[in-house]
């Protein structure tokens, strides 16, 4: 039996296809289990911000990996790695299918390959890059990044400058782009679609997903995670500092942003089977994915 994993974009609709495809798997006799693999759905407490399935969602697919970090705990994909092997190990020796899904690539990578992970960085390191890169903000730091690493990290990416020049400042080489945390050998047999669609498509999805937590209380969630001391890691979710700060056309700039890198990403992946969603359902997106399984 091979592990299905679905990635795409913010708001493609990611958590609805896997439903689909789990009803059409147990039409089959199968035992399905959704396994996440997006980096702020870990996080108890940001569900709405970061679009986890909902309780409703949850009873119909079970879901692992979701939902069981506190916000105010840093969470590693080295960490994830170690929990996302085991629960996919788990499964595969119950006989039941492994649906990988979710939307931060290096988690991907690391529920489905072996990767070289960084170390951990010492806390007096992180608190140095820390003041640094508030009182210089992250232009500064990017501009002080060996050229080749610079290469693979936006000027604007906070989170991944900080890490660089972490890893930099100890002397450790970090990966200068995505591609060297990519390999084409999985761990077990793996079935790997890309969802994509069209740009205008998306873009409505995004608005229409953004105004959906806004209604269902995304703001009030960031603000109670904000005052409960929420971590660097789970602050690096997309929107949490722009609703903090009361700014929704922020926040919808932000995911459209995180979009684009999401397909980057995609593109980047070896054999990673797309799929184009424009106008067509989640039930008959499943069914192509069912019937494609076994051509990665």
């Amino acid at each position: 039996m091979e592990i299905v994993a679905i990635f795409g974009p913010t708001a493609i609709g990611k958590t609805a296809i896997a439903l689909a495809l789990a009803e059409s798997l147990r039409e089959r006799g199968e035992d399905p289990v959704a396994v996440n693999c997006d980096s702020i759905q870990v996080y108890r407490g940001l569900e709405v911000l970061s679009g986890a399935a909902t309780a409703a969602e949850r009873r119909r697919l079970e879901h692992r990996l979701l939902s069981f970090v506190p916000a105010d705990e840093e969470f590693s994909a080295g960490r994830y790695a170690e929990l996302a092997h085991g629960e996919i190990d788990t499964l595969l020796d119950a006989g039941r299918r492994p649906i990988v899904v979710g939307g931060t690539g290096l988690y991907l990578r690391a529920a489905l390959a072996e990767l070289e992970m960084r170390p951990p960085v010492p806390s007096a390191v992180r608190q140095e890059v820390e003041a640094d890169l508030a009182e210089r903000g992250a232009e500064a730091l990017h501009s002080e990044l060996d050229p080749d690493l610079a290469s693979g990290v936006h000027p604007n990416d906070r989170k991944r400058i900080a890490r660089v020049t972490e890893l930099q400042r100890l002397g450790i080489y970090p990966h200068a782009s995505s591609d060297g945390l990519w390999t084409e050998r999985m761990r077990r047999a793996t079935a790997l679609f890309g969802i994509t669609c069209e740009g205008e498509e998306l873009d409505r999805r995004i608005v229409s997903r953004v105004d959906a937590m806004i209604a269902t209380g995304a703001v009030d969630e960031v603000k109670a995670a904000g005052a409960a001391g929420a971590s660097r890691t789970a602050r690096a979710a997309i929107g949490f500092e722009e609703l903090l700060a009361g700014d929704v056309g922020a926040m919808k700039a932000a995911q459209r942003r995180f979009a684009r890198r999401q397909l980057t990403w995609m593109r980047k992946m070896p054999g990673v089977i797309p799929l184009d969603r424009t106008r067509r359902s989640d039930a008959d997106v499943a069914a192509e994915i069912l019937a494609r399984c076994g051509e990665s």
